[in-house]
């Protein structure tokens, strides 16, 4: 039942000035898709269709429709599935960051403007799972998350491969001449074999997992492959649940607060997840009225050790984790390090989920609590002159040796002129350096891209070089690795102490003692603050661009648009 109390197709009728008339003339068009008047008569789901020819994350998006309506109509509703934005990382230009907001405002308005009492989320590739909780929570309507699903496998010369991590490894290897031209196609043809979302730790298993352990999705959800039968069975169950909520709501709001973003945190860091997750999971908590804690984060990440020996962090991929017990077996490892008294959308405590299912079995993927991959926490948050507003490190996936580092900044300033010149023979860099990209943040790149995973400059590859500092205001892939900085901020393109940085300074990482600094005197980098100016292109003049350059905040408070928030604090203004 809605807040007017109104329900299924009489619910946010359209403006005539006569509400009979609009009822009668909705009723009507929507005979045309033969509908029966029992049917108009039950409660309505609607079913967000992410669907497109560009996603193959979401070419299951069909099948899995089918299995909600049949879950749906099972349960007695009816099911009304409708197309919201749908984006996929290799075809957002871009980059799919900047198009999230729109994503989530579409899908607000649509789920607010069309009758329906509750709505399935239909989430997969990376920006897509945010995107939809942030638009969820903003309508508050009862909702429920599904997702894709990852992919299996591919096989190359008898080696597993994974979208996107192996991606990225024999890219490397190519870039190094350790792979030729036919080769790297070859591996092309492999590294997705199937429909789903990447099967590694990167953005959309973390997102699907915290989400899981959020309460907004069924259990065991976050991991099933995309091509398993069990998706479809965990969709016709999430169809069922949707009526339920349907006709005795339990809202977003019920479920999203500062108590299950805390688990979020909790299950990030165990997983070993990807950085993109903060930036999200920032946005949602803006959406839901409160920052996201950091210090939090931070104290969760050192006394939580990485469990989940999954790529790129470890070794296994995500239809191991399916198989090891998914979700249920970390949450189980992690006991009471959890808070067990948190609402889900099942209406059982997620205490009670944990104690409800399967027993733990020997399993060599999510690793007891006493014999981790990794115990420092998988992701660290850093501060620092070159970085007031913080930055983050996967040190999970980084290397030890790395995480104090002291070295001279080779800088690009921006993605063009790394392009230009990263494999420059003539490049003036050696291993020990600090590669420093510019200009690549939420307004600098536009969109924040996924442009943190600064390749190695090819003759340092050629000579065997697998790793060095990199440091930037852009994202990185979760499927990526490294001894990468990301998500400095303020960003260079508002003016922040990253666009002060210059060829041949000193740049200091220390990552046990949470800091990322320029050791250059406040004097000189006073001048060069008077000297600087921002990019040209944030001037942007019209549509959605002009929006996003007027309204989208730092990384630490999820990028999202300043007037979407429940409480707008201030877009950060040009002259930081």
């Amino acid at each position: 039942m809605t807040e007017s109390g109104k329900s299924g197709i009489s619910q946010g009728l359209a403006n005539y000035g006569d509400a009979g008339f609009s009822r009668f003339l909705r009723k009507a068009f929507i005979k045309a898709m033969g509908y029966s008047d029992d049917a108009l008569d039950r409660p309505i789901v609607g079913i967000t269709n992410t669907y497109s020819g560009y996603n193959a994350c979401h070419r299951g998006v069909p099948e899995l429709i089918d299995a909600i309506k049949r879950g749906v109509m099972l349960a007695g509703g009816l099911p009304i599935d409708f197309p919201v934005i749908s984006m996929h990382e290799a075809f957002s230009n871009p980059t799919s960051m900047f198009l999230r907001n729109l994503m989530a405002m579409d899908a607000e308005e649509m789920i607010r403007a069309q009758p329906m009492d509750s709505v399935v989320l239909i989430g997969g590739c990376d920006k897509t799972v945010p995107a939809l909780l942030m638009a969820a929570s903003s309508v508050n309507k009862p909702a429920i998350m599904t997702v894709t699903g990852p992919m299996i496998t591919g096989s190359h010369k008898g080696e597993r491969l994974g979208a996107c991590t192996d991606c990225r490894r024999f890219w490397a290897m190519h870039r190094a001449g350790e792979v030729d031209e036919t080769e790297i196609g070859e591996i092309g043809d492999k590294l997705a074999p199937s429909a789903g979302t990447c099967m590694v730790m990167g953005t959309a298993s973390t997102m699907a997992l915290v989400s899981e352990a959020m309460g907004m999705m069924l259990p065991g959800g976050g991991a099933i492959p995309a091509v398993h039968s069990d998706r479809l069975r965990h969709a016709e169950a999430t169809g069922r649940r949707a009526v339920e909520l349907a006709r005795n709501p339990i809202r977003p709001r019920d479920i999203l607060n500062e108590r299950s973003m805390a688990n979020a945190f909790r299950v990030l860091q165990a997983i070993g997840g990807s950085t993109n997750a903060v930036v999200h999971l920032a946005a949602l908590a803006g959406r839901l009225g409160f920052d996201f804690d950091y210090d939090l984060f931070d104290r969760m990440g050192q006394e939580t050790p990485v469990l989940v020996d999954l790529k790129p962090s470890g070794q296994h991929y995500m239809e191991d984790l399916f198989k090891a017990g998914g979700l249920a077996a970390i949450l189980r490892e992690l006991g009471d390090l959890v808070d067990r008294d948190c609402t889900t959308i099942t209406g059982q405590t997620l205490g009670e989920i944990i104690d409800s299912g399967p027993e733990l079995f020997p399993q060599d993927v999510v690793r007891p609590i006493s014999d981790p991959i990794y115990t420092g926490g998988g992701i660290r948050v850093l501060g620092g002159n070159l970085a007031p507003g913080g930055a983050l490190i996967k040190q999970a996936a980084a290397s030890l040796e790395l995480m104090t580092h002291t070295g001279r900044a080779v800088v690009f300033t921006s993605l063009a002129d790394m392009a230009a010149r990263l494999d420059d023979p003539d490049l003036d860099v050696v291993a020990d350096d600090v590669l420093v990209l510019q200009n690549a943040g939420p307004k600098g790149a536009p969109g924040m891209p996924e442009a943190g995973y600064i390749p190695i400059p090819k003759k340092l590859a050629a000579q065997g070089v697998k790793d060095m500092v990199r440091i930037s205001d852009a994202r990185m892939s979760g499927t990526a690795f490294g001894s990468i900085v990301l998500h400095i901020s303020p960003e260079a393109a508002v003016g922040g102490p990253l666009a002060l940085v210059r060829n041949g300074d000193t740049i200091r990482l220390d990552v046990p003692s949470q800091t990322i600094e320029i050791l250059v005197d406040e004097e000189e980098l006073a001048r060069r603050r008077a000297q600087w100016a921002p990019p040209a292109h944030t001037e942007e003049r019209r549509g959605y661009a002009k929006l996003y350059f007027e309204e989208v905040n730092q990384a630490e408070d999820g990028c999202d648009f300043d007037f979407l928030r429940m409480v707008p604090k201030g877009t950060p203004a040009l002259d930081v």
